[in-house]
């Protein structure tokens, strides 16, 4: 069902359109009406219709200026003129202005219901298009290996929850079945003092591109090697190629070893057949694939170390450091979600979120320092959070220390209780900051507004501009605060107003309409009894006082 909006200045013509046609069975709802084109606008921001039929010859806006604010504010609306003035002017204008559809006056049921079907057809090919099975399903298909990078590259470098993980891996291609999972980063190694030195000056200006000729060549040679090797996955990432095994076998030392046995080979192939070298960088193996990311962040890791170690060779970060358990690991998926529930989760997915941060914490066998440092990282995450929004101390007082309290702790329920107050203290402070906020925002446009009714050009983007917000933002704000539209706040201020200057005032109908705002003393007259439901002159006379 499209949304239509009639807008028509002889009333009974406007009558006539609305009752005689049945538009739920053409497919249509009249969602409103108009005797104007400035009246027409101050609909289209409540209603968006999908298509305006409109009259040309209007009092106050006509409608080719209409049909010209509409094309610029609502890019996807229809446009039917109605008209009974053919002159080439206005055939030029509505061409230009891409006019849908004319219908010429006088008209018949029959005439009119023909022209809307076509505007119709329009917009059911529209929508067709956009759902279009076969066009969609083409176009997936040419971005498919795109997707398939981007979907590699997010399932490395975030921890995905196992559900949206294997669900896209199956839509992507990409076989993740297995027992044992480890990343492995190639990184170019950058020349050595003398070649660097032995290069001119146009040679080094082509150093991205041929970094990136490097790369190329990096990718196909491990691609090449890992396929012939089976569960493999290679691909491109951060200038950087990027190795993810995937094995049937759950022994870690196994996997391991048949991880760095292929490296090595493609180490070699690299040196040998390119004649420039790389270094790689081997996180931890895991049992998950949902820990994917923590060995790829290993792996990445594991490269500083070539400071020490030097160059080309393959550097494992279990021989280097000692790995936290991973049921310690506060990850970036837990900080998002940690972060997003406090700013705007409810009170039962907060107690979830902190549930999940500590399961199973207290059979994990860590040191008691390893403990602290995962508190703190949970505490860094919920001052974040309070950063955006508000300060602890407006909370907790000024003598309040998070980074103290985790030394007094004696079992991770007390931790966790302490962790679930600090959080939702702050989640309760941030609603309300924010409610505060909301009020203060649509108090200050109200001030604005009536501080500056009496100016012409006042619009929402005006009002937007001294409050330095965007309109949609402040649209959804303002509507929900004040219980009206922008517009309807605007009208209603002018209104109230113009209802006082004449019950306190001899001014002219001209001189108010001067006074709250309207350059047209005509449209503030249509505007006063379209609101009032009396004319000025029978305002002031009492006739509808009160």
């Amino acid at each position: 069902m499209y949304k239509l909006l009639l807008v028509e200045d002889e009333a009974d013509v406007r009558e006539s359109v609305i009752q005689e046609i049945d538009w739920t069975a053409y497919g249509f709802e009249v969602v409103g009406d108009a005797d104007n084109g400035r009246e027409a606008l101050e609909l289209m921001e409540r209603t968006v219709p999908d298509v305006v039929l409109t009259d040309i010859k209007m009092p106050f806006m006509d409608g080719l200026q209409l049909s010209e604010a509409v094309k610029e504010r609502y890019r996807a609306t229809k446009i039917v003129i109605l008209t009974g003035f053919d002159e080439f002017e206005y055939a030029q204008k509505a061409i230009k202005l891409h006019i849908d559809e004319y219908v010429l006056k006088p008209f018949s049921k029959e005439e009119l219901m023909e022209a809307l079907a076509k505007v119709k057809a329009k917009l059911d090919q529209e929508i067709e298009q956009m759902e279009n099975v076969h066009l969609l399903e083409e176009h997936y298909r040419k971005s498919l290996p795109v997707l398939r990078e981007v979907f590699l590259g997010s399932l490395v470098t975030r921890k995905l929850p196992r559900a949206q993980l294997m669900e896209q891996a199956e839509n992507y291609n990409v076989d993740l079945t297995g027992a044992g999972y480890v990343c492995a980063v190639l990184s170019l190694d950058n020349p050595s003092g003398a070649e660097e030195e032995a290069k001119s000056v146009s040679v080094s200006l082509k150093h991205s591109k041929d970094k990136d000729l490097k790369l190329f060549a990096v990718l196909n040679i491990a691609q090449e090697i890992a396929e012939q090797a089976g569960q493999r996955l290679v691909f491109l990432l951060n200038g950087q190629v990027v190795l993810l095994m995937v094995s049937d076998n759950g022994d870690r030392d196994e996997v391991m070893h048949q991880t760095v046995q292929l490296l090595e080979e493609i180490r070699q192939s690299i040196d040998k057949y390119l004649k420039f070298t790389v270094t790689i960088g081997v996180g931890t193996v895991t049992p998950e694939v949902t820990h994917v990311s923590y060995s790829y962040k290993d792996a990445v890791l594991a490269l500083d170390y070539r400071l020490i170690l030097d160059n080309n060779r393959i550097i494992c970060i279990n021989d280097v450091e000692t790995r936290l358990v991973e049921k310690l690991r506060f990850d970036e998926l837990k900080e998002h979600t940690l972060i997003r529930c406090i700013k705007v989760g409810s009170a039962q997915e907060l107690k979830d979120v902190v549930d999940e941060l500590f399961h199973g914490v207290s059979e994990t066998p860590v040191s008691f320092k390893d403990y602290q440092i995962y508190l703190l990282e949970i505490i860094t995450a919920i001052l974040k959070a309070a950063k955006a929004g508000i300060g602890l101390e407006e909370v907790f007082g000024g003598d309040f220390n998070p980074f103290t309290e985790i030394y007094r702790f004696t079992n991770s329920q007390e931790a966790k209780e302490w962790i679930y107050k600090l959080c939702s203290a702050v989640m309760t402070s941030i609603a309300s900051g924010r409610q505060s906020s909301y009020k203060t925002l649509v108090d200050q446009a109200k001030e604005f507004t009536k501080n500056h009714y009496h100016e012409t050009d006042i619009s929402i983007n005006k009002v937007c501009s001294h409050l330095h917000i965007s309109p949609g933002y402040f649209s959804s704000i303002f509507k929900k605060e004040a219980k009206t539209t922008f517009v309807g706040y605007l009208l209603h201020i002018r209104m109230e107003a113009a209802k006082e200057l004449l019950r306190t005032t001899d001014m002219k109908a001209f001189e108010i309409a001067e006074k709250v705002g309207y350059a047209d003393p005509n449209y503030f007259s249509f505007s006063f009894r379209k609101h009032v439901g009396v004319s000025p002159k029978e305002y002031r006379s009492g006739t509808g006082d009160g």
